[in-house]
């Protein structure tokens, strides 16, 4: 069952998938929003384009059917009028034109957006096997579609009804009028009944838009054993992460292993905490830490330290202190300057004893760290508590 679960597509598509559909040319368009769209934008250009448009094929074919007798014997003549008879019906009819392109264009863009894309160009045999067009026939798609252009038929055959009906008188009466006025009463009946109809076709289009996102979602949709897939080809593998964060780890930890035996003293806890501290006067402002661990670590380090004669120093509250508070390769808080130099100078003296001999100096034993440092200091724990 749960084999079962991971290899059902119940998962959205990823960015990744969608992009990688888009590349491919696969995004979701809408027929029937195109199909309406265009309609509409033909029925608008034509109720404010339209007596121009009349007008100019009106004086077209006046002028055509009236001619000198020089002209019907000389062919240039014929073919220069004609030839001026078509540039004005090609003037008159560009502004529509016009029109009918740009919504054309731009209808498929209002879902999916611009897209050109020379992979759907590429010849697909596998469209030619006959049994994948048998299944296409006969799958939900296909039944789908069938379903809308009976729908669609109807929804449209019954407007069309319901408009021809309702113009019978008038269409009768234009018999009787003029020439002048009843063509444009003739025109004014065609243009409300396509209107109509078109509006008829928007209702498909704002069920069909819905739907065609749907599917295309649906379509997209991957099992979570792909999603685990792709996020390991874009992230990497987590066990190969992990590898790599711990080998990262480790030659950090070998850095700060390495810079112990640079360092002037290291403050222990004395068993759970050890801080390495190094000072250069006149190039460094303050002591910094070049190496801390707490337990295993903390043993490695007063390991290195005893073998390269770092001095070691027990002073639990400032270990503690200084591990909590001070980043590895930073400056120690200036809250803990006083007690860090009474440290420093213990070593500097314990070294001048090493060297010069005299009255050996005593390990500083009272010295002063905040109570808010100190990480077992009941006030610090209090203070975490506000935090958080």
């Amino acid at each position: 069952m749960a084999e079962d679960s991971e290899l059902e597509k119940t998962e959205p598509a990823s960015s990744r998938r969608l992009e990688q559909a888009r590349e491919e040319g696969d995004v979701p368009r809408s027929r029937e929003l195109a199909t309406c769209t265009v309609l509409l934008a033909g029925a608008l250009g034509l109720m404010f384009t339209g007596e121009g448009l009349v007008r100019r094929l009106n004086s077209m074919l006046t002028s055509g059917l009236s001619f000198e007798r020089e002209q019907a014997f000389d062919f240039d003549l014929l073919l220069m009028r004609l030839g001026a008879s078509t540039i004005d019906v090609l003037i008159g009819l560009a502004p529509l034109a016009g029109i009918l392109i740009l919504v054309a264009l731009g209808s498929p863009m209002l879902i999916g957006g611009w897209l050109f894309t020379a992979k759907s160009l590429m010849p697909n045999f596998g469209r030619l096997n006959p049994m994948s067009g048998l299944g296409n026939m006969f799958s939900v798609r296909a039944l789908v579609e069938l379903l809308k252009a009976v729908g669609k038929t109807l929804l449209v055959g019954s407007i069309a009804w319901v408009v021809i009906s309702s113009q019978i008188e008038p269409m009768l009466a234009l018999s009787a009028e003029p020439l002048a006025s009843g063509g444009a009463h003739l025109g004014d009946l065609l243009l409300t009944g396509f209107i109509t109809i078109v509006c008829g076709l928007v209702v498909i289009a704002l069920i069909d838009v819905p739907y065609v996102l749907w599917q295309y979602a649906s379509k997209l949709k991957m099992t979570r054993e792909e999603l685990r897939q792709e996020s390991k080809e874009s992230d990497g593998d987590p066990q190969v992460k992990a590898r790599i964060r711990q080998l990262q780890r480790e030659m950090a930890k070998r850095r700060m292993m390495s810079e112990v035996p640079t360092a002037d003293v290291v403050v222990t806890n004395p068993t759970h905490y050890a801080v390495a501290l190094k000072y250069t006067e006149g190039k460094m402002r303050a002591p910094t830490v070049v190496a801390k661990g707490a337990d295993e670590v903390a043993a490695k380090i007063r390991e290195i330290a005893a073998e390269n004669k770092v001095a070691l120093l027990e002073a639990p509250p400032l270990a503690r202190a200084l591990y909590r508070h001070a980043e590895l390769g930073d400056e120690i808080p200036a809250s803990l300057y006083t007690a860090v130099a009474e440290v420093l100078a213990y070593v500097f003296q314990l070294r001048a004893y090493g060297r010069d001999g005299g009255v050996k100096p005593q390990e500083p034993d009272q010295l002063e760290v905040p109570p808010e440092l100190d990480p077992l200091n009941p006030a610090a724990q209090k203070a975490d508590g506000r935090l958080q």
